[in-house]
């Protein structure tokens, strides 16, 4: 092998050859060995890194891949020694040099290594190979590398361990309080399960004061050694840290108190036996409420995981703290309301009429005649009637379960006891309830009236007067009076002058809750809401439609906004007196926020996930749409561009052929926005320089606006590269630019920016949390009013007329960023203008060169060996080859895999392997793995017009159809042909 035979290697095999190597310990290229020859060649053609370290001094020489792990040292490093190359990691160098001289093998498997690449100290991991190399005597000469970078493998499975660390604590922590049914308990669980799990000297939790400033610790772990902390203590004594932290809801994070405070703020830490603290605050309704904190004796760095863990324990932790709180006081609840019950002997009934079950607890039992434990039916109910008051009451239970009537079931009736035969008489009552029109529960009251019936009867039976009869109107009303006043519905009755007449219980406290003020019968509600005219308007508006005689039901909310402001469902009827006159009116109202909240939560769950279908259904649409839509294309822009590069035919034709070949590139622009909406296209997303980019549209996006419209750019200094597709935000950028001038006819200003910016929480939308650069493309044009907004980013949603746009701009552009990890937010307003931002997540790698566009031009080489065509649609087949040909390759023809691989297993010799990737049977995928299997070396380029290909073969070397013929001979150059 001579030096003039070394090919390919890309960037680094260009510097090789074009080195001047006299002036190295090497030699000119002349005189190189052939062994050094053959190994370079051999780095060379390897997509795996790979060094080669000659001679005692290891000089190196490398192909592309090792060069990006030498980073800025390269190509310094190039031809130079391995020892001062890598100084820091000269002792594992120096030890792989002398193996390798020694001529023995040295295998490595997740080295741990601290390299400098880009002035500060990295920490890799690698997998490395050493080969020795031996000259034609046998001697090793050197040393062969291959060098494996896993550091993002390394890494994600600590974060992976770390995670299922935590997880599985809080899922340990979460089993053991979950059955605890105290507070103090709870906590007290909590911090020795935290201590025990971190290995701290001490975790405690406190409550706040109001004051902001007074604590008290009411719980601590302390281990063996460390004193209790319990006790109250002022916040401002620990420092003007730990009050500036805490009070804004951050944590309080102090690795070592002597050296990060002031003394005097460190002592009054040390003097409770602590060095190192982190204090998790808990914010409730913008008020620090409660802290818990994890302390050790001795300095200590704290780590991510224990900030983590302390952060979703202290909030999981007072959330059980909530609930056991609620446990208890349903349970007071659940106790006063039985209680209640006892104490006026109301019995409770409830009709499962789905179910077909009856609940009677044994006071309605005992009215009936029943004993406690016997197991009762609706046949019981019937069969304990009194037959004279049967019909009547089974008629008022029925309307009560009509859904046309909804009647009330209210009766009074008599029952003969089923075991002792006594007659008794009872009040019932009750209501049916509905669902989708059916009546599926009736649940009511009933009272033993045997002895009030008894009383009536002796009154009537001595003295059949007025006097009885008033008795009875009085008691009447006064039971009606006393269910008034305990139900939970709220009630009001006023006159014609908005003065109360009468207000239950339930009214007066919702009413004092919303407004702070306490109605009083007498009172005029508008002079009462004096101070807050909105809110008098809005009462004298609804009130002033029942006076005027309307019967309505309303649903409204109320309320002083400095205060709570709640929705009721009210129910207005005009109050009439013994003649029929109107002389007032009365409201039954439902507090009914609760549900009005979980219908919005309910149709925006229900937005969402409709708005997430349709996308999913587009995406799935345009992958086949792009697929057959592609291998259409594919032909027509292949010949096109043919006859335009051909200069065919006279000035005319040559115009109607340019004029065709822009329309075919505009029908796959169309294809390419379609995928783009539907997060679908292929993208090769790399880490670009925003800046750089958004500098160099300027003129682009000046030219295409006009001078009529100023166009200003400006990036923020220091601004971090980004991972996306540079030439795919090119076209982003341009579009929104193209919509900001259309939306400014008569000029104005289009500001293209880009900043630097950061997302902390769950609550920004669709963007995660994390790192990212931000484009703005601005205008001070139209607007958009609320509505069009809405659907900007909807498909085929234009406002620009028929024939002066897609409708595919912005969604292209959200379908973009959403694809890359971000995201996209609209603000506009009628006359206002319009901002549009692109968030792209910011890149941990540094940046790459912006792509460099070709001419699309054969380079009219000679002859560059034999193809192997595989297509089963016979014009994308015969367009393709007739490029391949004019490129200066030898074309040979298959319409299916399995003929493909039948020429190959026949022994014909072939340079490259290009193959059609959805095809009937074996796929160009299946086909390319198995061509590697028959002839490893064999380079394949997979040709697609189907959208999930980078999904399906991320490793292959590809290129989307349609195609020109430049496009075609430069993927074919990046295979090293």
């Amino acid at each position: 092998m001579t030096s003039s035979s070394l090919v390919g290697g890309g960037h680094t095999g260009d510097l090789i050859r074009s080195m001047d190597w006299g002036s190295t310990p090497l030699g000119s290229l002349e005189v190189w060995p052939s062994e050094l020859l053959a190994h370079v060649q051999i780095a060379l053609a390897s997509p795996v890194p790979m060094a080669l370290l000659w001679g005692p001094e290891g000089i190196l020489l490398y192909n592309d891949g090792y060069a990006e792990v030498c980073g800025p040292r390269h190509p310094a490093a190039l031809g130079a020694k391995l020892l001062e190359v890598w100084p820091e990691a000269r002792t594992f160098n120096a030890r792989v040099l002398d193996a390798g001289m020694r001529g023995e093998s040295l295998s490595f498997h997740a080295q741990e290594l601290e390299l400098w690449r880009h002035g500060r100290p990295e920490q890799v991991w690698m997998d490395l190979e050493y080969l020795p190399v031996r000259n034609r005597l046998g001697q090793p000469v050197g040393m062969l590398a291959l060098v494996f970078d896993i550091t993002q493998r390394i890494l994600a499975e600590r974060r992976l361990a770390r995670s299922e660390e935590l997880y599985r604590f809080l899922d340990e922590l979460s089993q053991s309080v979950t059955p605890l049914h105290d507070a103090q308990q709870v906590l007290s669980v909590t911090v020795q399960m935290v201590a025990s799990h971190l290995s701290v000297t001490n975790c405690a939790y406190a409550d706040m004061d109001a004051d902001s400033d007074g604590f008290t610790i009411r719980g601590n772990w302390h281990a063996d050694g460390s004193p209790s902390i319990l006790g109250h203590y002022s916040l401002a004594d620990f420092g003007r840290l730990a009050v500036s932290e805490l009070g804004a809801g951050r944590p309080l994070v102090i690795n070592d108190n002597l050296t990060e405070i002031a003394p005097e703020e460190a002592r009054t830490f040390q003097d409770i036996g602590v060095a190192a603290t982190v204090c998790m605050p808990l914010v409730k309704n913008g008020r620090l409420t409660a802290l818990m904190a994890i302390h050790d004796k001795v300095p200590r760095r704290w780590s991510d995981y224990e900030l983590t863990v302390m952060r979703e324990v202290t909030s999981r932790s007072w959330a059980h703290v909530e609930r056991v709180a609620a446990e208890a006081n349903l349970r007071a609840s659940e106790e006063q309301l039985r209680l209640a019950l006892d104490a006026a002997e109301i019995g409770q009934w409830d009709v499962d009429i789905v179910a077909e079950t009856l609940f009677w607890p044994p006071r309605l039992k005992a009215m009936f005649g029943i004993s406690a434990d016997v197991p009762i039916s609706m046949k019981d109910f019937y069969a304990g009637l009194h037959p004279d008051d049967f019909e009547a009451t089974v008629a008022a239970y029925a309307a009560a379960a009509d859904p046309e009537r909804r009647a009330v079931y209210d009766v009074e009736y008599r029952t003969i006891g089923k075991e002792d035969g006594i007659v008794r008489w009872v009040a019932a009552k009750g209501r049916g309830v509905f669902e989708a029109g059916k009546c599926i529960r009736i649940i009511g009251t009933a009272i033993d009236i045997t002895a009030r019936k008894r009383t009536e009867h002796a009154l009537r039976e001595l003295n059949e007067t007025l006097e009885q009869r008033v008795a009875e109107g009085l008691a009447e009303r006064k039971l009606l009076a006393d269910v008034v006043e305990n139900t939970t519905a709220i009630i009001f009755v006023a006159d014609l002058d908005y003065r109360w007449l009468a207000v239950n219980r339930a009214a007066a406290q919702a009413f004092e809750a919303v407004y702070g003020i306490r109605p009083r019968v007498g009172a005029s509600m508008l002079d009462m809401l004096d101070d807050l005219p909105e809110h008098r308007d809005q009462v004298r508006r609804t009130w002033g439609r029942a006076f005027a005689g309307e019967e309505f039901t309303m649903v409204e909310e109320f309320g002083d906004p400095n205060r709570e402001r709640r929705f009721f469902e009210i129910t207005f009827n005009p109050l009439r007196d013994s003649s029929g006159r109107q002389i007032g009116a009365y409201q039954i109202v439902h507090d009914v926020t609760e549900r009005i909240a979980e219908q919005r939560r309910l149709a925006q769950a229900e937005e969402q996930l409709r708005q997430a279908q349709k996308v999913e259904a587009l995406g799935q649409l345009t992958g086949g749409v792009a697929h057959d839509f592609n291998n259409l294309l594919t032909p027509i822009i292949g010949s096109l561009d043919l006859l335009s590069r051909k200069q065919l035919g006279n000035e005319r034709e040559q115009r109607l052929v340019a004029g065709a070949l822009q329309s075919a590139e505009r029908a796959r622009t169309l294809v390419q926005r379609l995928l783009a909406f539907a997060r679908r296209q292929p993208l090769k997303p790399t880490a670009i320089d925003v800046a750089a980019l958004v500098a160099g549209m300027g003129d682009l996006v000046a030219s295409t606006t006009g001078p009529q419209i100023q166009v200003l750019v400006e990036a923020a200094n220091g601004l971090p590269a980004a991972l996306a597709d540079y030439n795919q935000v090119e076209m982003a950028l341009l579009n929104l630019s193209v919509n900001a001038r259309d939306a400014m006819p008569d000029g104005g200003t289009l500001r293209i920016s880009a900043a630097a910016r950061e997302v902390r929480d769950k609550e920004q939308g669709e963007l995660r949390p994390g790192r990212y650069v931000m484009i703005s493309v601005t205008d001070n044009g139209s607007g958009m009013d609320t509505e069009t907004l809405a659907r900007a980013v909807e498909p085929f949603f234009s406002t620009k007329g028929i024939g002066k746009g897609t409708g595919l701009g912005l969604s292209m552009v959200h379908g973009l960023a959403q694809q890359l990890g971000g995201g996209i937010r609209i603000s506009s307003a009628p006359g206002l203008g319009t901002n549009v931002e692109i968030w792209l997540p910011a890149a941990e790698d540094g940046v790459l060169p912006a792509p460099v566009g070709s001419n699309g031009l054969p380079t009219g080489q000679g002859p560059r060996g034999k193809v192997l065509l595989v297509d089963d649609e016979q014009a994308v087949r015969a367009s393709t080859a007739h490029m391949l040909e004019e490129c200066g390759f030898d074309v040979v023809e298959a319409d299916s895999a399995q003929a493909a691989l039948g020429r190959l297993e026949a022994g014909q010799e072939f340079g490259v392997l290009v193959t059609d990737h959805l095809m009937p049977g074996m796929d160009g995928t299946q086909l390319a793995r198995a061509v590697h299997a028959i002839r490893p070396g064999l380079p394949c380029l997979i040709i697609s017009g189907y959208a999930d290909v980078e999904e399906i073969a991320p490793d292959l070397p590809r290129l989307t159809k349609p195609f020109r013929t430049g496009e075609l001979l430069e993927a074919l150059t990046g295979l090293g042909l």
